[in-house]
């Protein structure tokens, strides 16, 4: 199982950007994905999370400008991201649980995608 993120980049302060997330590989069922991110200097923190039936929860820095959604059928996970600060400017990683082929539940990361927010 992979999860293979895209989406990152440079964008000045107000701006928009959206991130995805696909898993792929040998999976049965997911559950919990999210998105974490990572300041230099600083530990990795939650952004946000949504269960496979939808139930969402942000952390407090980003609520009302960044959305959380996925696409079960595709195994996907996004995260529209607006009205973005400086102070949003780290490398976003996703993360899930999967259930693979093999019934095992694990917890999987993704390779990390920069975001940099210039003033």
């Amino acid at each position: 199982v992979q999860l293979q993120a895209s989406g990152g980049g440079l964008v000045q302060a107000g701006g928009s950007l959206r991130l995805s997330c696909a898993a792929s590989g040998s999976i049965f069922s997911i559950n919990v994905m999210g998105w974490y991110r990572q300041a230099p200097g600083k530990q990795r923190e939650l952004v946000a999370r949504i269960t496979s039936g939808g139930n969402t929860n942000y952390a407090d820095s980003v609520k009302g400008r960044f959305t959380i959604s996925r696409d079960n059928a595709k195994n996907t996970v996004y995260l529209q991201m607006n009205s973005l600060k400086p102070e949003d400017t780290a490398v976003y990683y996703c993360n899930a649980d999967i259930y693979g082929s093999d019934l095992y539940l694990s917890n999987y990361w993704g390779q990390g995608t920069q975001v940099t927010v210039s003033s």
